[in-house]
């Protein structure tokens, strides 16, 4: 065993597997990109109180999760624990242009019981749109999130709804919850038990099963929107319905951020354990803006986890993630020149392409080509070598024992002029 392990609660992610982060990543890219969305890349750490006022001050993040230090400044600095607040933080020191529409993928980081799907370094893909207080951008941004979970290929997915109210009409919402949750504090958990008067909307988004029985008998947000909440929902859930986006309302459907503000969301794969199933929400945040110390701005987002679309993309049985097989594994016998010279060719013309090193035997060169999972073999030998041809085979991956013959089949093999042969195999690919 090595003497350093990578720390508790964070995994090295290595090929072939690393191939299914990169085609989350590519299918994200492309579902945002065509929406007029911009990458925006901002530090690992903030100043902690970026993170501490997004939040609030009693959220288990920022209580409990947070990795906070002082660096050789004296400046007390915090690991990234979600995305949005760097992006407003970002936004609020450059002034760009409204609507700000922005993407991000990044690490986060979270001091928590680590467990399938969730870790203490996560990653996190999101897109923030500033400065547009019209529900329908809120319907925007939910497609664009539905959008990208059909390109991965998750069908057992459900879309839940809700609208949290704003400024107007929260604070009487939350007197009200307050009270019925005071009346009964001893049936919920332990921890709400005691702190469910600091915030009484986190009990609502509580997964543990007593404050989930308390939740279902709790006053419905629905009963104290304002006029204004009430007809954004109804817009947002007009626009929902127009595109084709069958959602569900859920009631107790809460951000555990103070920050957030009507529409909420969250998207859940019936392929996971229900405890354990979202797999990606958001939802308005009109005052986060001004908490930073910038103007009033509206905004709207949505933040998800890497890992946990991925194993819900296992769950289902999604091949389609799996990194493009290699097309050809060049086998040299004649010293590795030719290999090295044929490889940056087909590597030119758009064919991925690997070589052995080393100078190794042919029978070697021929175990790593099938471990490979090459598609065809090019074979370069004495006799190739004399005649300036190269011999293409199809490979296959043998169904026992580690005889030579046995990674390679003869059908279709071929001896083709080198000169022709980049595209006789892209032919051959196509």
């Amino acid at each position: 065993m090595s003497a350093f392990q990578a720390p508790t609660g964070t995994r090295d992610v290595l090929a072939p597997e690393s191939a299914r982060f990169a085609a989350v990543i590519a299918h994200f890219a492309d579902t945002v990109g065509r929406a007029n969305y911009g990458l925006v890349v901002s530090p690992m750490f903030e100043d902690e109180a970026v993170f501490r006022r997004g939040a609030g001050e009693q959220t288990d993040l920022v209580t409990k999760e947070m990795y906070v230090f002082s660096d050789r400044g004296g400046r007390t600095l915090a690991l990234r624990p979600e995305g949005t607040a760097s992006i407003v933080r970002a936004f609020v020191q450059h002034h760009p242009l409204v609507p700000f529409k922005a993407w991000y993928c990044t690490p986060a980081f979270r001091y928590e019981r680590p467990q399938a799907g969730r870790y203490r370094q996560h990653h996190q893909l999101g897109v923030e749109v500033l400065g547009v207080a019209d529900a329908d951008v809120d319907v925007e941004v939910i497609a664009l999130y539905a959008r990208f979970l059909a390109k991965v290929g998750l069908e057992r997915v459900e879309l839940k709804v809700n609208s949290m109210g704003d400024r107007e009409c929260m604070p009487a919402y939350k007197a009200t919850l307050a009270a019925y949750l005071g009346d009964h504090a001893r049936e919920l958990c332990d921890e709400h038990a005691t702190s469910h008067a600091n915030n009484p909307l986190r009990v609502l988004d509580c997964k543990k099963p007593e404050c989930r029985a308390v939740a279902a008998g709790a006053p419905r947000l629905s009963e104290s929107l304002c006029e204004p909440c009430a007809s954004h929902f109804a817009r947002v859930l007009e626009g929902l319905d127009a595109l084709g986006l069958a959602w569900v309302r859920d009631e107790l459907l809460v951000r555990g951020f103070d920050y957030y503000t009507r529409t909420t969301f969250e998207f859940a794969s019936h392929a996971l354990e229900s405890a354990q199933n979202a797999i990606g929400g958001g939802g308005r945040y009109d005052g986060l803006v001004e908490l930073l110390g910038g103007p009033a701005t509206p905004g709207v987002g949505f933040g998800a986890g890497i890992e946990r679309i991925l194993l819900a993309a296992e769950a289902e049985g999604i091949s389609r993630l799996d990194g493009a097989a290699l097309d050809v594994f060049v086998v040299d016998i004649t010293g590795g020149g030719a290999a090295r010279d044929l490889t940056d060719e087909l590597r030119r013309a758009g064919i991925s392409a690997d070589r052995a090193f080393d100078r190794r035997s042919l029978k070697s060169q021929f175990k790593q080509a099938d471990r490979s999972g090459a598609r065809l073999a090019c074979i370069i030998g004495p006799d190739e070598e004399a005649t300036n041809t190269v011999t293409v085979r199809g490979l296959r991956r043998p169904a026992g024992g580690e005889d030579v013959a046995a990674t390679s089949s003869d059908e279709g093999q071929e001896r083709i002029d080198r000169d022709r042969v980049v595209a006789a195999i892209a032919g051959r690919l196509a």
